[in-house]
Formats: structure tokens, sequence, C-alpha cells
């Protein structure tokens, strides 16, 4: 397994470990407002998903379909559908040796070229980032236990898929 396929596999890994935990909250607990990122856990692992799903679609050339299924359930089926599609265009990207090739994002305004590979490590980034702002109002919810979220963890729980 290379570098790749690690980063990407234990991205979608720990997001969803975060989706299972927030799967024994109730709405309330899911909707309570915090001082952080997008305040809520939902509105955070909405962002997270629909950020896979938006950049996977524009470096795609595809046009972009606006999910709205914000249920646990729901944003977990739409991980395995974003993680899937990421994970095909990254791999592309890397046997293609495409990493410093352009793609036009068109929602930029005006549009600007972007590389791929920089893009492809903002998503991973990206959702890390959002990830331990979810840890936190897990946290302060006083929610256990709570993911530790990283590499090894990932690599532990015999996730390599070679």
């Amino acid at each position: 397994m290379d570098l790749l396929d690690r980063l990407l596999q234990h991205d979608a890994w720990t997001t969803r470990q975060l989706l299972d935990v927030c799967a024994t909250l109730n709405d309330a607990e899911l909707d309570q407002e915090f001082d952080i990122g997008h305040r809520t856990l939902r509105a955070t692992l909405d962002h997270i998903i629909h950020n896979m799903e938006v950049w996977t679609s524009l470096m795609m050339q595809e046009e972009i379909q606006k999910q709205s299924n914000l249920t646990i359930l729901g944003m977990t089926q739409r991980l395995a559908v974003a993680e899937e599609r990421l994970a095909n265009l990254a791999r592309k990207v890397a046997k293609d040796d495409a990493w410093d090739e352009l793609w036009t994002d068109h929602l930029d305004d005006p549009p600007r070229d972007k590389a791929y590979g920089t893009s492809i490590a903002h998503i991973i980034t990206h959702s890390m980032h959002h990830r331990a702002q979810l840890l936190y109002m897990l946290r302060v919810s006083g929610v256990k236990p709570l993911p530790e979220g990283d590499v090894f963890s990932w690599e532990h729980n015999d996730n390599l898929t070679f």
C-alpha cells in the first residue's frame, strides 16, 4: 500500500468513526450549537463530506449534485460514495503522474486553475481540521469513548487493504 492509499483510507475511516459516535446521539445533541467551526456536529459532518463531494466533482469536470441527506445514516452513505470517487480520481492522478496538472475551479470568481495534487491534499487536510473540531464538540459534550483518529489507530484496526 502506498502513502496515497494510506492517507485516503485513514481519512474516510476516521470520518466514519465519528459518524458512528454521532449515531448514538439524538437530534438535539447533533444540532447543539458550539462556538467553533460550523457550529454543530451535524453541520460539521456535512461540511466534511460535502467538501469531498464537491471538490471531486469539480476535478472530474462533472456537474455538482447537492446532497441534502443530513441524517447520520444518509451522511454515512454519502461518505461511502464520496470516498470511493475521490480514491478512484486520486489513483488515476497518481497512475498518470498528473499531480501538477491543472484543472479549472469554476466556482472561484474569477475561475482559477489548481493542481490536482494540491487539491487532493487539501481535501484530506481539510477533513482532518474539521474532525478535530468534531472531537472538541464531542469532548465538551461529555461523549465517551472517543476515537483517537490517528493513522496508527486506523492501521491497528486491520484496515490495510493491499
